[in-house]
């Protein structure tokens, strides 16, 4: 499922300069759809704990990306800003409620398994990434014909779907509870951790490209290398976690990464080697890769509140970091430029390490 999540939305960012071109809008109305798309996914994320509850995750996962294989193998048609604005809010929905729903499972599978297993399930989700990117990459490259591409990928994602939906776990344990409910204590002191995580990697693959090349001198022909450091670096490093996190132990895993993270900053932020500053998205990536995926996991250990809703609560906390971060980092650095608007996003995974060690972990 996680392979299958992270093929969705590739393959839905690799289309957006043809959905640019197509219908000749302005980069700020691209940026208006992807709030779009954005606002439909933090509508829809706390549908996915209930459903998960009532149901179970199957069918919420199954009927989800059933939709979005439908709707992205129809988008090339749309020829109205209206039209495409109400698609891209369903897309939202949908891409947020699988997002939370397959969390959910993977909290269950992992409690069930009693192994660490949650960074693999994320490694997967960045190996579904590049998946998509590389499957639409090459169709486009090859017959050019966008419609075909979407037609063909969307197959392509509903056929995983039916090989894998007969292995995910049945309905949880009964707790309707209410649509949302505010997360407690140490669901908080988590989401919080989540929300600074994910706005790090959203503004590593926002702005990387331009730092390197305004600051760096980089060639613009090279600018996307940070972002392909950083995340060949972060599935690796997830792939190889739940590894890691049985042998050293959560809470080391989470100090270390901490430390490679914040290191890696300092190196892209005050060396001004463009080369070495690759070393330095390589070490943000290695850093970060765990600490989420360990989140997770602590979300499934606490007690204050139900498995479903918590992890709906901090799934929705990190994604307010995954939409603010990178707009923040941009009306910031017209103030106070972005060498110094970054140096904010390492202060703060400094107080993400901090809060996290308030959180139980083993």
């Amino acid at each position: 499922m996680f392979f299958i999540a992270g093929m969705m939305t590739a393959s839905w960012a690799s289309i957006i300069p043809f959905i640019k071109h197509s219908l000749n809008v302005s980069d700020s109305v691209i940026g208006g759809f992807l709030l779009c798309l954005g606002a439909g996914a933090m509508a829809g994320m706390p549908l996915a704990g209930v459903g998960a509850s009532r149901i179970g995750c199957r069918p919420v996962l199954l009927t989800c990306v059933g939709g979005f294989a439908l709707l992205f193998a129809c988008i090339p048609l749309v020829n109205s800003l209206v039209g495409l604005a109400i698609v891209l809010l369903l897309f939202g929905m949908l891409l947020g409620i699988t997002d939370c729903a397959m969390n959910i499972q993977a909290v269950a599978v992992e409690k069930a398994a009693s192994l660490p297993l949650m960074s693999g399930f994320h490694g997967f989700y960045s190996l579904g990434g590049m998946a998509g990117a590389v499957f639409m990459a090459l169709q486009l490259t090859v017959h050019g014909n966008v419609l075909a591409a979407c037609m063909l990928t969307s197959f392509v994602i509903i056929g995983l779907m039916l090989w894998s939906v007969k292995g995910l776990l049945g309905k949880l344990a009964a707790d309707p509870g209410p649509l949302w409910v505010l997360p407690k204590s140490v669901v908080i002191l988590i989401g919080i951790v989540c929300c600074i995580l994910f706005l790090a990697e959203g503004t590593i693959l926002d702005w990387s490209g331009i730092f390197l090349i305004e600051f760096r001198q980089i060639s613009p022909s090279l600018a996307g290398m940070g972002i392909a450091c950083f995340s060949v670096a972060m599935t690796f490093g997830r792939l190889t976690g739940d590894t890691i996190v049985s042998r050293l132990g959560a809470r080391k895993v989470i100090n270390l990464g901490a430390m490679t993270a914040i290191s890696g900053f300092l190196i892209v932020l005050h060396i001004n080697l463009w080369q070495v500053a690759l070393v330095g998205y390589v070490l943000i990536g290695l850093g970060c890769a765990n600490i989420v995926p360990i989140m997770f996991s602590a979300t499934g250990r606490q007690t204050v509140m139900s498995q479903a809703m918590a992890v709906t609560a901090v799934s929705t906390l990190g994604y307010v970091g995954v939409l603010a971060g990178p707009a923040l980092v941009g009306f910031s650095a017209d103030i106070i430029s972005l060498p110094v608007s970054l140096h904010i996003i390492l202060l703060l995974l400094g107080l993400a390490w901090w809060v996290s060690r308030r959180i139980p972990t083993e």
